[in-house]
């Protein structure tokens, strides 16, 4: 079809899939934007927000990497990184004492990567705004694995992608902001899908859009659209309850099986709890190796494997997974 799929069809296939994650995260359409990687939401959340006389950014030592990484480049940020009192999690009131009218984002994680950690997103996003401050929230870990209502948190930004528990691949990431920001900020990194007049092909008629497409960059990923519509459309089909009950059987069977197996895992308080499940371990890498030969595909992190089941495993898999490693 050439040029032509766009109108016909390309375009219409990204508003399908804007609709369906507004949706499912509890949002309206005109707050989602997608973009090539939650790396590249981060940025431009940075090149949106003007600093002035706020130039501090508290992030976690749990956080993945990207996050702290945003604002370690910038010069003229002040980057605060919370430590873990015991590895598992970071306390509200760390966040709390570590704000001040200096803050321009308090910048962390929903669920931590390394631990599986669910942090209370409202709270911090209160604390934020108490001090004047944005809260920005890494929600790549959350998003298909925790019930979500955006509009409820008063999150002011919220990242998420396909790649992990919405099961649609990567080359996409989904970012979330306030109705109320968006006309307020006017991105330093744009591109022509950010315009009103996208196809005048005009290059000196910019004008942003007045909603969130006008923090998006250039043409996506159409095959990820594809994919990511797929794996979309089979959780809401499931609905995220019944994946929150799911996982949560899940991921009681594996705790269960890996203690009578002889592992020691630290676990979050179980209001805290996701199904990332850490299982230290001497040599992770190689264990990972030795499960994916038995079939079995899982993850690893210093110390420890890493295992996430999913709504669409089942128990025999996870006797299998833990019978295996422990076999190894």
């Amino acid at each position: 079809m050439g040029a032509s799929a766009w109108y016909q069809h390309w375009l219409s296939r990204i508003e399908d899939l804007r609709v369906l994650v507004a949706d499912f995260w509890g949002s309206s359409a005109a707050e989602v934007a997608c973009l090539p990687s939650t790396s590249a939401a981060l940025a431009m959340v940075g090149e949106s927000v003007p600093t002035g006389s706020r130039n501090k950014v508290i992030c976690t030592e749990l956080d993945f990497p990207t996050l702290p990484y945003q604002w370690m480049v910038k010069p003229e940020i002040e980057l605060v990184v919370l430590e873990s009192p015991d590895g598992i999690r970071v306390d509200p009131e760390q966040f709390e004492a570590a704000v001040d009218e200096r803050t321009l984002f308090v910048a962390t994680s929903h669920v931590f990567f390394t631990t599986g950690y669910v942090q209370d997103i409202s709270t911090l996003a209160r604390i934020a705004h108490d001090a004047g401050a944005y809260c920005i929230i890494d929600g790549y870990q959350g998003a298909g694995q925790v019930p979500l209502k955006l509009t409820d948190t008063d999150v002011d930004f919220y990242t998420a992608g396909p790649l992990k528990w919405l099961c649609g691949g990567p080359g996409l990431a989904y970012l979330y902001v306030k109705s109320e920001l968006i006309t307020q900020l006017k991105p330093r990194i744009t591109s022509w899908f950010a315009t009103t007049q996208q196809f005048d092909f005009n290059p000196s008629g910019f004008e942003y859009r007045p909603d969130a497409r006008r923090f998006e960059l250039g043409t996506p990923a159409l095959p990820t659209v594809h994919t990511a519509l797929g794996g979309q459309e089979i959780l809401d089909a499931v609905g995220i309850d019944q994946i929150v009950n799911l996982n949560n059987e899940l991921t009681n069977h594996l705790i269960n099986k890996a203690h009578d197996s002889g592992f020691k895992i630290a676990l979050p308080e179980l209001e805290h709890r996701s199904a990332i499940i850490m299982i230290p371990h001497e040599d992770p890498i190689s264990a990972v190796a030795y499960l994916a030969k038995e079939g079995v595909i899982v993850d690893h992190r210093p110390g420890f494997v890493r295992i996430s089941p999913h709504f669409y495993n089942i128990k025999e898999e996870i006797d299998h997974c833990i019978e295996a490693l422990a076999s190894y």
